[in-house]
């Protein structure tokens, strides 16, 4: 168990008559990516902002380093060095990527931005991993789709550093814009020093960079197995499987 940075055991999650997650275990290893893949509905996001600490589970438990946590908020698992990227991306528009950079995490000298200080450090920031940004000062909502991401994913490793967990960060993106963001993830991955949870619908995706794959059906882990153990034609035919199922028998869950 203290080989996991990360892991959820029998984690259950209801909102009203609806239950989104069913005894959900979970583990992530140190500097592993984890693919977690499902249909629409299945949890996933559910599953993402629970262990972000944005939902408080209703059963189970979450562990860190083998101690067991109760996350209390977002800022509470961020301390902790859990912080997610979602679909959205949590950036604004009018203002520059060195302000979103530092977004709710501003260098301040009371009652003082350091503006400065925050340019140098989010130029350092995206340079260490790779990111291109010719200029940390124009505004974000000139930026490309994986620039945009890029900026997000920048942010969150350098609040977090340890794990970080990505809702779908290729959604609405081009083939090259796409590849950007996998060379990224990539990069942090072979630095062996952050640990990720990766919501991909492509398969291919998931087994490029992925070293293992959860499968996620009706709130309950029911696939675990190494990238190099399994394939794509393995992971289509899971999900087939489940929508002729649902075809069948459309009242059943």
């Amino acid at each position: 168990m203290t080989e996991d940075i990360l892991r959820a055991e029998n984690v259950g999650k209801r909102f009203g008559p609806v239950t989104a997650l069913r005894d959900v275990t979970l583990r992530l290893g140190p500097g592993e990516v984890l693919g977690l893949i499902g249909d629409n509905g299945a949890g996933k996001s559910t599953l993402i902002k629970t262990l972000c600490g944005f939902h408080r589970p209703d059963s189970g438990r979450i562990l860190i380093d083998g101690e067991e946590v109760h996350l209390r908020s977002v800022g509470h698992a961020r301390s902790l060095g859990i912080d997610t990227v979602y679909q959205d991306l949590a950036l604004v528009d009018q203002l520059s990527v060195y302000h979103n950079m530092f977004l709710n995490r501003e260098v301040v000298r009371w009652p003082f931005l350091r503006n400065r200080a925050m340019r140098r450090l989010a130029r350092q920031h995206l340079e260490e991993i790779g990111v291109n940004i010719p200029d940390v000062t124009v505004e974000v909502a000139r930026l490309s789709g994986g620039q945009r991401q890029a900026i997000a994913v920048a942010r969150s490793v350098y609040s977090a550093r340890r794990i970080l967990l990505l809702d779908e960060p290729l959604a609405a993106m081009g083939a090259k814009e796409g590849a950007q963001i996998l060379n990224l993830i990539a990069d942090l991955k072979a630095r062996g020093d952050i640990a990720m949870i990766l919501i991909v619908h492509n398969y291919a995706q998931v087994l490029d960079v992925c070293d293992r794959v959860n499968l996620l059906q009706h709130g309950t882990i029911t696939f675990d197995k190494p990238t190099a153990e399994t394939s794509l034609d393995e992971l289509t035919d899971l999900v087939v499987a489940e929508y002729r199922r649902g075809r069948l028998n459309p009242g059943v869950r």
